[in-house]
């Protein structure tokens, strides 16, 4: 008689992560790949302002600032994505309109005259309609996250998988920048984004089967959820920790011009560097991937945020471009228990039904900390040649330190649990919340 074995509950839920992994992989590649926000994009477009333009280091800042205005009221799009459901697709609509449309913009910049309003622009229009793929990928990853208890898993690869795009736009960039054309650069971005409107024809039954039907999934509508959004006392730690991370006034516009301009490194250093942080944060976020499921994410949070806090403090030391490159690896690993467990505190936040919102109130207030940091960093680089670039690393740690007391504000027991335990306190916030609306 043959005996017929059930898989392991284990084996099972390995299985569905491995498929839910495997659908968000190449979102997330393709997705970071040419957001503006990310290297490839930023990277050439500010190079053509600095060197076809001659624009000054507060020209560009104020070009990266201006550029990012739908990024910083990007809780709008997050709203959208969680109310309007367009083709009856939900968030595979979005990847199918929106990612085609943000591609025919690359294509019109690619034949247009490089000016500086022009540029500003174009990259604004494109960082508009990237927004809606962003709210679309991001929501549902959060939901995701939230329905299958994977949170920290989610943001492990979420970083791990970016990691890819960052550094490779980083080095990109750079190269870009001194061997390509306008024309050609904006016309293999355009290429690469169209992939997007491709990826919104998949539909793993892993990710997307019932997801829209379970709790977490359940909103209201547009007054009722922008109230629950405000009375969630969760969201607000949850924003405020991101802000303050990646408020780093002097690692980005400074940086660059330090490296080109006072150590006469060549353009593509700037990039490198980048490339080298960027990948130096994996072997930390791995780490995560296995404490997470460990450890509960309060001890996380608050042993990566003190691992973070001198993060930044190395570039005071840098006097070469090789010591710049060689620095960036430690650097890279200090934050790499922490931004994962900021991610993670955001997708567990995530009030029912209003996922995008979150995320991309999130999203917004990081990039608008990241492009109002770079503006600050650049005045207080310009006040001294000489000391300018160490009071921007002054600048950066006290910024880090002051994350240490906003982890005091999450709410009890919400950051309790390790990755794949169930949570008490997030149950019955959700089934108060459905509770209320059924009323």
């Amino acid at each position: 008689m043959t005996q017929i074995t059930a898989a392991a509950p284990g084996s099972t839920a390995s299985g569905a992560t491995a498929k839910v992994f495997l659908y968000f992989t190449p979102l997330i590649l393709i997705t970071y790949l040419v957001t503006p926000t990310q290297f490839l994009v930023d990277i050439a477009t500010t190079y053509m302002l600095k060197d076809q333009l001659h624009a000054s280091a507060t020209q560009v800042s104020l070009f990266r600032l201006v550029t990012a205005i739908p990024v910083y009221g990007a809780v709008l799009f997050g709203l959208t994505r969680d109310l309007w459901n367009p083709l009856k697709r939900r968030d595979r609509g979005y990847l199918m309109i929106f990612g085609p449309a943000t591609a025919l913009v690359f294509v019109w910049l690619a034949f247009s005259k490089v000016s500086y309003v022009g540029m500003v622009g174009g990259v604004f229009l494109v960082m508009l309609l990237s927004r809606f793929t962003m709210a679309a990928y991001q929501g549902l990853q959060a939901l995701v996250a939230q329905e299958k208890l994977m949170s920290g898993r989610l943001a492990v690869l979420w970083q791990v998988v970016s990691t890819v795009p960052i550094t490779v736009g980083a080095i990109a960039g750079g190269e870009i920048a001194q061997h390509l054309r306008p024309k050609a650069t904006f016309l293999i971005i355009a290429a690469l984004t169209a992939v997007i409107g491709l990826l919104g024809l998949w539909k793993p039954g892993a990710v997307f089967d019932k997801a829209y039907d379970r709790p977490e999934a359940k909103g209201s509508n547009l007054i009722g959820d922008m109230k629950r959004l405000a009375k969630h006392r969760a969201i607000y730690p949850a924003v405020l920790v991101l802000f303050l991370f990646q408020f780093s006034p002097g690692s980005n516009t400074p940086l660059q011009f330090y490296l080109t301009n006072t150590l006469h490194a060549s353009d593509a250093a700037y990039g490198e560097f980048q490339a080298i942080f960027a990948v130096a944060f994996v072997p930390m976020f791995l780490a995560y991937g296995w404490l997470c499921k460990r450890v509960a994410l309060k001890h996380l949070l608050f042993w990566g945020t003190v691992l973070t806090v001198p993060q930044m403090v190395p570039l005071a030391f840098i006097h070469t471009p090789t010591q710049a490159l060689w620095l960036a690896i430690p650097m890279g690993m200090m934050g790499g228990i922490a931004y994962p467990a900021y991610l993670d505190l955001t997708m567990r936040s995530c009030p029912p039904g209003l996922q995008g919102a979150l995320m991309m109130m999130a999203d917004g207030m990081f990039y608008l900390s990241y492009r109002a940091g770079d503006l600050l960093g650049s005045a207080i680089y310009s006040t001294s040649p000489k000391y300018g670039f160490t009071y921007c690393v002054i600048a950066i740690t006290v910024v880090y330190a002051a994350i240490l007391p906003v982890l005091l504000l999450i709410p009890k027991g919400l950051a309790d649990t390790r990755d794949g335990e169930r949570n008490v306190t997030l149950d019955a916030t959700t089934a108060a919340e459905i509770s209320i609306q059924a009323v």
